[in-house]
């Protein structure tokens, strides 16, 4: 049986994230989801509902490869958008971590967006996101906001199977961003640069509105 402090130190990483991220506006009330992956193929994940600035050790489900859910209580319930979560660890082995945020500046961004992708500008940042040649070409996928979120991963497992993305990120209309990653630090790094670049073109566009 897995260490029982392996598993209480892994949610207290998340739950340090998703009070940063509510304090900077990404995760509001009870928006967005964060899980991390465990050694035996399970991951935490938000439990539905719960107030991301407010989380503690007992707001979160464990979900198992099987579909299991093992929750500290019979009133919680994973997050809606747990089929996400498991189809970016069925896609990337790598991913240990999955963060979701709903920033104003991702909402915006994506009306900038083509049909399914947004062009990004070639910003240094971008390294950051493994994307390190000199004035990169560099796109984001971008997928509808379904009702039913289990329509969105099947989605996002059919483009990506056949396309796999440039950068471990995904943006949803109108909804929010994703990002994953080999450890929970660097899910947090990603976000950080994510959303700087989105901050940066919302600033663009609105320079060039007022010019």
């Amino acid at each position: 049986m897995m260490n029982s402090q392996v598993l209480v130190d892994a949610r207290i990483k998340l739950i340090a994230a998703a009070r940063l991220f509510y304090q900077r506006g990404w995760m509001l009330g009870t928006a967005g989801n964060l899980s991390v992956r465990l050694p035996d193929g399970s991951f935490w994940i938000t439990a539905s509902g719960k107030a991301k600035g407010e989380l503690t050790t007992h707001d979160f489900v464990r979900v198992y490869a099987d579909g299991t859910v093992e929750a500290p209580s019979p009133d919680l319930k994973p997050s809606t958008e747990t089929s996400i979560n498991q189809s970016i660890y069925s896609l990337f082995p790598e991913a240990i971590a999955c963060y979701h945020v709903h920033s104003i500046e991702a909402n915006l961004i994506s009306m900038f967006a083509e049909e399914d992708t947004l062009n990004l500008p070639p910003l240094e940042m971008l390294k950051g996101l493994g994307v390190c040649s000199e004035n990169p070409r560099c796109q984001m996928a971008v997928f509808t906001n379904h009702l039913q979120a289990s329509k969105i991963a099947s989605e996002i497992e059919a483009r990506f199977q056949k396309h796999p993305p440039q950068i471990p990120a995904l943006l949803i209309r109108n909804h929010g961003v994703i990002v994953w990653a080999s450890s929970p630090e660097t899910a947090l790094n990603y976000i950080e640069l994510v959303e700087y670049i989105f901050r940066y073109m919302v600033a663009a566009r609105q320079l060039m509105i007022d010019g």
